[in-house]
């Protein structure tokens, strides 16, 4: 009986790793490219398994254009020297990000500069 309940547990988890390693594939985003966004922050999610910055961009017809910027998770984050506080509803930053494939206004975080000059990414601390 353990073994059979052991066998179907692996079975199980080796057919998941695909669908796992699925959700976090970088591929649905242009990795070769960057793009800098100019806004103002109207939400900071720090939450699993990816924080999520939510920016609000003025497009060439003057018109505020939402977008979002997908981060590694917490965990990593805090590594880096990232808290939940790091950005706040109303700053004003500028975002470099790899655009995704679509153009959709979504992007892969590279890196931050604050409203008081400092440069954060997800590799360095502050």
């Amino acid at each position: 009986m353990k073994r059979s309940l052991f066998a179907g547990c692996a079975v199980l988890l080796l057919a998941a790793t695909p669908a796992a390693r699925a959700h976090h594939s970088p591929v649905v985003f242009d990795l070769a490219s960057e793009i800098t966004l100019e806004g103002v922050v109207t939400g900071f999610r720090w939450t699993n398994p990816h924080a999520w910055i939510e920016l609000s961009v003025t497009g060439d017809g003057g018109a505020a254009e939402p977008w979002a910027i997908e981060m590694n998770g917490p965990a990593h984050l805090v590594r880096a020297g990232w808290t939940r506080s790091t950005l706040t509803v109303g700053d004003r930053v500028t975002i470099v990000a790899n655009p995704l494939r679509t153009d959709e206004p979504v992007g892969k975080f590279v890196s931050v500069v604050l409203p008081d000059g400092r440069e954060l990414n997800e590799r360095t601390r502050e």
